[in-house]
């Protein structure tokens, strides 16, 4: 019986994070969000994810969201009696997911087969650039290089310009979900054989696998896909400039809505022209029909297109930035944004929980903390620690425990989606 108290599908689960940066604490922070206990143990300095982004009142906002319904510990992992307490807490756990490069918690003796020989139970979630095998493995992987690796970045940006990239961890996030997928596969069968197992999620990898489309025709027709800018292989899908200099993306490519789009731009008789009456032929003329449809939007701002496509049943949107996503009122309708409230912030807009669950969804219960915000009190109720003992490491420096704050604030129930 775990000592957590949450509500959620995953709330008889315990999980042990020792990821940093984005991909190891965004699978635990799935875990976390559906109810799981996650401990996660950071170095005495902090996750580097504290560094990253933007700060209020010298406080990670980045680490405000993905740190969240995390209890928050910092350990050395470094000293044999920081490794000594990852032995202790994994015998009550049931997840270990970890991002190091392969082979650093082997020389700490907290590697799988050191870990199952602990407890046979547990369930391991590796995240690594390359996997824990092959020529590549013991490379430093980051998100963006192994996006490169695995042919995302090459396919992102215009054809005529360097490869782009999104500006967020693309290739850590998808990984996570991975891990976080394989994680809950192997819970389900350690319900029946007992026994639990090691994941290997590695980020080339994840980013190759959403480029199905593109490696069978490279294999059987030699196609080498590359860059598309806006637009994709379909037509008409593109983006298209507005009267107000802004840009409505219009995705009319099945044959039903090209019609539709037609009729509303006046050009009807197109859908009877051989060179658009078929997807097929729309793709392999798309350049002709943007510029159709490029003189009809350029007459009319951005706004009052929306308005025109949407009563034609036609998919169009401007390309929202986050001030539009904060107006919004289906994000609002939706609580797509959460205020949650924290302990030193104030109220601290995060994004919400997703996928929603009719019968046992997740919940924010509160923002990420300080680093050693919980040491104490994991090292003693799953530690077994002492408090002497607690504060001689302490002293030696092979923990860090946050000092307790009097705070003015009281916290108040979450509410998500308030301004």
């Amino acid at each position: 019986m775990n000592l957590h108290v949450g509500s959620g599908p995953l709330t008889r689960y315990r999980v042990l994070e020792l990821g940093s940066t984005v991909a190891g604490p965004f699978c635990g922070r799935l875990f976390a969000d559906f109810g799981a206990e996650v401990i996660k143990i950071e170095p005495l300095v902090g996750d580097d994810i504290r560094s990253i982004g933007s700060q209020a009142q010298g406080k990670s906002l980045y680490a405000a969201s993905i740190f969240r319904n995390k209890s928050l510990i910092s350990v050395d992992l470094r000293t044999p009696e920081g490794q000594e307490i990852v032995k202790r807490i994994v015998k009550k756990c049931d997840v270990v997911v970890e991002n190091f490069r392969p082979g650093s918690l082997e020389k700490w003796g907290l590697g799988y087969e050191d870990l199952v020989r602990i407890n046979p139970r547990i369930v391991m979630i590796r995240i690594s650039g390359y996997g824990q095998s092959g020529p590549y493995s013991k490379r430093p992987g980051y998100g963006i290089i192994c996006e490169a690796v695995g042919g995302l970045r090459h396919l992102t940006g215009d054809p005529d310009r360097p490869p782009a990239r999104v500006a967020i961890s693309l290739t850590d996030y998808i990984t996570g979900l991975y891990g976080f997928a394989g994680g809950l596969m192997a819970l389900l069968h350690r319900q029946s054989s007992g026994l639990g197992q090691c994941i290997d999620a590695a980020l080339y990898e994840s980013a190759f696998s959403l480029m199905e489309q593109h490696v069978a025709a490279y294999k059987k027709l030699g196609i080498v896909a590359t860059r598309t800018g806006p637009g994709t292989g379909s037509a008409p899908n593109n983006l298209y400039l507005t009267k107000d200099q802004e840009h409505v993306h219009i995705a009319a490519n099945s044959n039903p809505i090209f019609k539709r789009l037609m009729e509303t731009i006046g050009k009807a008789k197109l859908t009877k022209d051989v060179r658009f009456s078929t997807a097929v032929a729309r793709a392999k003329n798309r350049k002709t029909l943007d510029s159709v449809i490029s003189r009809w939007t350029i007459q009319h701002n951005i706004r009052a297109l929306e308005e025109i496509l949407q009563n034609a049943q036609v998919p169009a949107t401007r390309i929202f930035t986050l001030a539009d996503i904060f107006e919004d009122p289906h994000y609002r309708a939706r609580e797509t944004i959460a205020h949650v409230e924290d302990d030193e912030l104030g109220s601290v807009a995060l994004a919400a929980i997703v996928p929603r669950l009719s019968a046992t969804p997740g919940k924010i219960r509160h923002t990420g903390r300080r680093i050693g915000a919980d040491t104490k009190r994991i090292l003693g109720e799953l530690g077994g620690l002492t408090s002497a003992e607690i504060s001689k490491l302490e002293k030696s420096k092979v923990i860090f425990c946050e000092k307790s704050k009097n705070r003015s604030r009281k916290p108040r129930k979450q509410v998500a989606g308030d301004a």
